[in-house]
Order: structure tokens, then sequence, then C-alpha cells
């Protein structure tokens, strides 16, 4: 059974840094395209980062530039760095598939506010 827990949020202020962890269980993040997903209040959840199995990686333009995706094999882990946080980038951040195909964790919260 697959489970995917999310940590590493919080409440930063604009111009602060996070740094989002998951924990994949059931699962071998390394064969799989993982991504680090998003959701505002009363807005669709978003692709923000994702990453292959060969390790190349792209990202959302709204983050480009702040955002690295990355993960640890050994440790079965996927991390998202957030740098040069606004306050739009508040949301529910969530980890899965690409496309989502897992079950969807809790998410962890990340509120950039002054």
């Amino acid at each position: 059974q697959v489970q995917l827990v999310e940590s590493g949020g919080g409440l930063v202020q604009p111009g602060g840094s996070l740094r989002l962890s998951c924990a994949a269980s059931g699962m071998i993040i390394r064969l799989t395209n993982m991504a680090w997903h998003r959701q505002s209040p009363g807005k669709q959840r978003e692709l923000v980062a994702a990453i292959t199995s060969g390790g190349s990686t792209n990202y959302a333009d709204s983050v480009k530039g702040r955002f690295t995706i990355s993960r640890d094999n050994a440790k079965n882990m996927v991390f998202l760095e957030m740098n040069s946080l606004k306050p739009e980038d508040t949301a529910v951040y969530y980890c899965n598939t690409r496309s989502g195909a897992k079950p969807w964790g809790q998410g962890t919260q990340v509120t950039v506010s002054s």
C-alpha cells in the first residue's frame, strides 16, 4: 500500500525559505516520475515541480529559479527547496507522481505572510 507523507511546511515571511520533505512507502521513488503539487483555497491543484526517474527536472513558470526539486534514492524521499517565497506561494503542498496516480497524503501547509 502506497503512502506519501509530506512535512516541512510552516509560516514564513516573504523572501524566506523552506524545505519540504516527502517520505514514500510502498513504492520506489527512483523508478517513478515524482512531483510536488500545490493547492490554494478556491483553486485547482497545480503541478509545481517534477523530477523524472532519470533525474531531469522541470518547473512551473511561477516557481522557476526559486524552487528546486530533488530526491534521495537511498532514503526513498523527495524534497522541495523553496527560496524567495512570495505570498502567492501560500498553499497546501503535496508530493505524488507527476500524474497524481497514487493516494494523496495529507499535504503540508505553507503560508507566506508578513
